[in-house]
């Protein structure tokens, strides 16, 4: 018998387990797999309809008794920074992003372990160890790239590179309609420097200096507060029942 290859993705749905974000909820999710030679493809109409990536798997919440998380996306092209977040900016302009393949490294590690330890130590994440990460990063069938964030140096005009230690580091999806942010880390010690707010800031620029509409920023969770940042970058679309709806 011939085998015939699946050309629709199969779906499953998660056991019911605490959510991480709202305390006394049950999470769910509906996941698949991105492998192949349509993940790319996929993967943009996953995220166009609200899934978020992680490694090979696309997953989007199925809660039953709740509909707090909703899929933010940033209008690049209209994005106007305000007052802090240009303060921000500039307390960053020694700083450059320099663009590698999705490949993990010992000092990534190193800075991410450190970020981990500081900001959460009690997460799903704290345990990931160096094969972990690894797998974090390189465990992608769909165009990633790896932002590492250095200080200038005297030649970066020229070489487009940063020089010295590795202060912050952005996982990205690179999508038909724009940037996904996938998963940022920071050094926790250079709080003063905003660098989560500015990371953001700096993938809004590079979407729309590339002609992109969109950055991906994944779910805001209403009643979360450590996900009302995701709302102050406006204008910005949020996923609803009539398709993606403006947010001024």
């Amino acid at each position: 018998m011939t085998h015939q290859p699946q050309q629709s993705p199969q779906f499953f749905l998660t056991a019911p387990s605490p959510c991480p974000y709202l305390e006394g909820q049950l999470e769910r999710k509906v996941f698949t797999h991105l492998v192949g030679g349509r993940a790319s493809e996929l993967n943009d109409l996953l995220t166009q309809g609200g899934f978020r990536r992680s490694q090979n798997i696309a997953y989007r919440p199925a809660c039953e008794n709740c509909r707090a998380c909703v899929s933010v996306r940033i209008l690049a092209g209209e994005f106007k920074q305000d007052k802090s977040m240009r303060r921000v900016w500039n307390r960053n302009r020694d700083l450059i992003g320099n663009i590698h393949h999705a490949e993990p490294s010992t000092e990534q590690y190193s800075l991410f372990r450190h970020y981990l330890d500081a900001r959460h130590n009690k997460g799903g994440m704290s345990e990931m160890t160096v094969l972990d990460y690894a797998m974090m990063v390189e465990d992608t069938h769909v165009p990633t790239q790896i932002i590492e964030y250095r200080r200038r140096g005297p030649d970066s005009f020229i070489t487009k590179k940063g020089e010295g230690e590795l202060i912050a580091v952005a996982l990205t999806d690179m999508m038909g309609d724009g940037l996904s942010m996938v998963y940022s880390f920071f050094n926790p010690e250079h709080a003063s420097r905003s660098l989560g707010t500015f990371m953001i800031l700096d993938h809004i620029q590079r979407a729309a200096a590339a002609g992109l509409p969109h950055v991906y920023l994944g779910y805001w969770v209403e009643g979360s507060r450590k996900m009302q940042y995701k709302i102050r970058y406006k204008p910005q679309e949020h996923l609803g029942p009539k398709g993606w709806e403006r947010q001024d």
